[in-house]
């Protein structure tokens, strides 16, 4: 059923961003302290009796030096360097098998699958552990409220900060051109892709259907499907934490990084989708400062397009990348 704002609201949605003063220089610095760690990536050949495609067992440094995990596939027959599409798995899910990412290599391009630290358990199997150096605060179970009293110590800093080194590990592979790389994901990996397209340099193309991690305070009032709901649940026990956890999360607000990013984007929402309502994907996506267009599923939940938007973002990249 639909029970967010109305599309032709949603079309013009624009409410006022709560964005702390230091937004920048946080992320500038802590972009600096991990690239303070050397990249160190390396790409390890795996067969997999695939004779189509390349695969790359990928290892580099993330925040802390920590050691993350990918895949690379690049077309067997091909014309380098190549342009590379970055992608960044939805909430729970990790990296799996390398056989379960065929689609951009098959269309031409070179591919690189990022890990999520400490995910991985809930419907696809991960390899990269987080090792949550800076502590934390109790936590609602999930990933939502971990660290959450402090931004400096919240579990997306860590993730937001490897998907940046993610696009610099495909840039370090001679077969990938530096100067062509897209950004992409669903859910979780839309808001990854949205938020790498604005702190990652020269970020081309950035695909982000039915993205997570946009307009939070209004996210956890109308739902309580999670991961969302995992931080109302969390403040229904904590009382006295409220605004701070508000404050914390508006270092990580998409439609904060929207503002700031100039790539060429794809948006996709569902209108029926409780799981990243429709009104704050067009929060970002309104704010979305570079070239941006938005395909939109008027009967759909959580699934968005599916097929139909996998046929919309291949005809996106032809054009832009051919």
């Amino acid at each position: 059923m639909l029970y967010d704002l109305p599309l032709e609201t949603l079309q013009t949605y624009l409410p006022a961003r709560d964005e702390p003063s230091d937004f920048d220089s946080f992320w500038q610095s802590t972009l600096a302290q991990t690239r303070a760690f050397p990249l160190n990536a390396q790409f390890e050949r795996v067969e997999n009796g695939l004779r189509a495609v390349e695969t790359y067992d990928v290892t580099f440094s993330g925040y802390g030096g920590q050691p993350i995990k990918g895949w690379l596939i690049l077309p067997t027959a091909r014309q380098e360097p190549l342009p590379c599409m970055v992608e960044y798995i939805g909430y729970g899910g990790g990296r799996g098998f390398s056989t379960d990412w065929l689609l951009w290599a098959n269309a031409g391009y070179a591919h690189l699958v990022m890990d999520t630290r400490g995910q991985g358990s809930a419907w696809r199997i991960g390899d990269t552990p987080d090792a949550e150096t800076d502590g934390g605060n109790p936590q609602f179970p999930g990933f939502m409220t971990r660290g959450i009293l402090n931004p400096q110590t919240y579990y997306y800093r860590r993730v937001i900060a490897d998907a940046v080194r993610a696009i610099e590990t495909a840039r370090s592979h001679p077969a990938l051109d530096s100067s062509r790389i897209g950004v992409t994901g669903g859910s979780q990996g839309g808001g990854l892709a949205l938020i790498t397209s604005a702190l990652a340099e020269n970020v081309q193309l950035a695909l982000c259907d039915v993205p997570f991690l946009c307009h939070y305070r209004r996210a956890v009032e109308i739902t309580d499907a999670d991961p969302y709901g995992e931080i109302s649940k969390y403040l229904k026990t904590h009382r006295d934490h409220i605004e701070r956890v508000f404050q914390t999360l508006a270092y990580f607000d998409g439609v904060n990084f929207a503002a700031r990013s100039h790539a060429h984007a794809l948006f996709s929402t569902a209108l029926m989708d409780p799981v990243c309502p429709p009104s704050t994907v067009f929060a970002a996506y309104n704010y979305f400062a570079g070239p941006k267009e938005i395909r939109v599923y008027e009967f759909n939940q959580h699934e968005g397009g599916e097929s139909f938007q996998t046929a919309e973002k291949l005809n996106f990249v032809r054009e832009m990348w051919g």
